[in-house]
């Protein structure tokens, strides 16, 4: 007996059920981060993550070399608003003298709206900074989430997606993937190092910026086989 699927089901594109895998974990993982925070139960483990990366004598000094906290300082940087700005609007402008008008306005405005959807986390959970260790580098906003983790996801994801797109060597797909993770994760260690932000408000930060993401590179693989946005010839943003 032959078993057939019904034809809905069969019509799944199984990008979109990578994307769901992916999503979801993300989203679910904020969540739950989310919750914790707010009824106060992840003081305990935050406190202790950041009491451990600092001098066991003196809390104010961190642990390692003072190299290591000069390289951190900097390593922050890439996460900040300037830098993400100037990576944004170079990206961009290559993709504008490609003649991918389109797809620059999809990137700027994608990653613009993400550091909205960042301010208004922030403006809806009121977190105060961390209060257990010294901060190294001046801080203003709110804590939760960390605006550089997410906002890191974000640009250097989508950015790496946006290049693996058309990149034949999966060698080379691999390194940008790797390299913009990288990047991503130093960010966020490098908010704990600093003092400035909870490990919590990190992780959840990663959450949601790797999930926004994910859904950009969706939705641009979809605007271009709708030919609504330039797209590349060779290899599609996500694996069929």
């Amino acid at each position: 007996m032959n078993l057939r699927l019904p034809s809905w089901i069969s019509r799944i594109d199984t990008r979109m059920l990578l994307v769901f895998l992916i999503l979801a974990p993300s989203l679910v993982v904020f969540g739950h981060i989310a919750s914790e925070v707010m009824e106060g139960e992840t003081v305990a483990l935050d406190r202790w993550i950041l009491l451990h990366l600092r001098e066991a004598t003196d809390p104010s000094v961190p642990i390692g070399p003072e190299w290591l906290r000069e390289a951190m300082v900097d390593f922050t940087a890439l996460g900040g608003g300037p830098v993400l700005t100037m990576v944004t609007i170079f990206a961009a402008g290559y993709l504008v003298a490609q003649r991918k008008v389109a797809l620059a306005v999809f990137l700027a405005s994608s990653i613009a709206a993400g550091a909205i959807v960042n301010a208004l986390l922030k403006f809806g959970f009121v977190r105060e900074r961390p209060d257990a260790v010294p901060h190294l580098v001046e801080v203003s906003s709110a804590s939760f989430p960390s605006g550089h983790a997410m906002n890191s996801a974000m640009v250097y994801l989508t950015l790496a997606a946006l290049l693996v797109s058309a990149e034949r060597s999966w060698r080379v797909r691999i390194f940008l993937m790797a390299a913009a993770i990288l990047l991503t994760l130093i960010v966020g260690f490098s908010r704990m190092y600093l003092g400035v932000h909870w490990p919590t408000d990190v992780f959840a930060g990663w959450s949601v910026g790797a999930a926004w993401a994910v859904a950009c590179a969706l939705v641009a693989q979809i605007l271009q086989k709708r030919r609504a946005i330039e797209g590349a010839e060779t290899v599609p943003v996500l694996p069929a």
